[in-house]
């Protein structure tokens, strides 16, 4: 668990000049813990003397003026609450100029300083886009399941969602025992393997096919024809959704018709990842970095995203956020081979 120790002010020292009302919002797909977020940059900046507005549905909600106002009690009570009391959606509006046009105006005539958005590399695609073409500051806090930004160690969800995963696929094991099946169980990540990585070493998974390693597939084939068939025992292969190789049911098909022996199902966690109250670390993660985010508001700094790393706060410019890759350690893979060898 990774624990952060930051020093912060309730109060700021720094005069707020023109800044008086800020936004927050959530975009892109939730995570448990943006309502930690929300709650801490409603308060936070409540005790700073400023003005909160939250916009539901997003950059949607944005281009539509779904506004209401944040006070401090609007926020009690959902620390523990999983998804997000904002709601979130898509904005196909949002990805063209009269679309942004329309949301600058909302925000223009609600008189809005500045923005905080809650989300990932869309996200803040999008307010990187905005903050180019207007005179509008946005700071944004990570929260993805993915754990895949660049720039920091930890995005909000991480935690909530690989102790999903490790709870679901401990259940799963127990049955692939009592039949003997080899279950392929398909993990969120497009883009991005940590997720599948770390729940399978942590579930002690027999094979983990994730896009950042091509050698997987050749531990599949040594499993399946060595691990699996002389122990005759069971077997859990943890595929990320984003995996070049088509994902669990298209693996799972091709295992089925080379191995036609064998008892293979397979088994999709979907969005069961995203739901469910935050973990501990999740919440005082949220918590610390929705009040960086306030502080850098009220520092003048704009475009930025709030970060952790080495457990110390870092502020990130959008442009390398959104563009640069978020690498895994493959030693993690070189550790699940080992566990695995013998």
């Amino acid at each position: 668990m990774m624990t952060v120790v930051k020093k912060s002010v309730p109060q700021s020292s720094k005069k707020n000049g023109e800044l008086q009302k800020i936004a927050v919002f959530t975009s892109g797909g939730d995570a448990p813990g943006m309502n930690a977020a929300i709650r801490a940059v409603t308060r936070a900046a409540i005790a700073n003397k400023l003005k909160v507005v939250g916009i539901r549905r997003g950059y949607q909600g944005m281009i539509e003026g779904d506004f209401i106002s944040l006070k401090s009690s609007d926020v009690s009570g959902i620390l523990q609450l999983g998804g997000t009391i904002l709601k979130t959606a898509r904005s196909d509006a949002f990805r063209t100029p009269e679309g942004r046009e329309k949301a600058y105006q909302q925000l223009k005539k609600a008189e809005i300083d500045a923005v905080v958005v809650i989300g990932g590399d869309g996200s803040f695609t999008g307010a990187l886009k905005m903050s180019q073409e207007y005179n509008i500051s946005f700071v944004g806090i990570p929260a993805t399941i993915d754990n895949d930004m660049y720039g920091t160690d930890y995005t909000i969800g991480y935690e909530t969602a690989l102790n999903s995963v490790v709870e679901a696929v401990d259940k799963i094991r127990d049955t692939a025992r009592s039949h003997g099946r080899i279950f392929f169980v398909e993990v969120m990540g497009h883009e991005a393997g940590l997720l599948a990585l770390n729940s399978g070493i942590a579930c002690g998974a027999e094979v983990i096919l994730i896009p950042e390693s091509k050698e997987q597939e050749e531990e599949l084939t040594k499993f399946l024809n060595k691990g699996y068939k002389d122990k005759e025992t069971s077997g859990i292969i943890i595929v990320a959704e984003g995996d070049e190789t088509g994902g669990a049911m298209k693996i799972a098909d091709k295992v089925r018709k080379e191995n036609p022996d064998l008892d293979v199902r397979v088994s999709i966690l979907g969005h069961i990842q995203r739901g469910g109250s935050p973990t501990a670390n999740d919440r005082v993660n949220a918590t610390i970095m929705g009040v960086a985010a306030i502080e850098a508001l009220l520092d003048d700094q704009k475009n930025i995203m709030i970060g952790l790393a080495n457990q110390k706060i870092v502020s990130v410019p959008f442009n390398k956020a959104v563009k640069l890759n978020h690498s895994i350690d493959t030693n993690l893979l070189d550790i699940q081979r080992l566990m695995q060898s013998t």
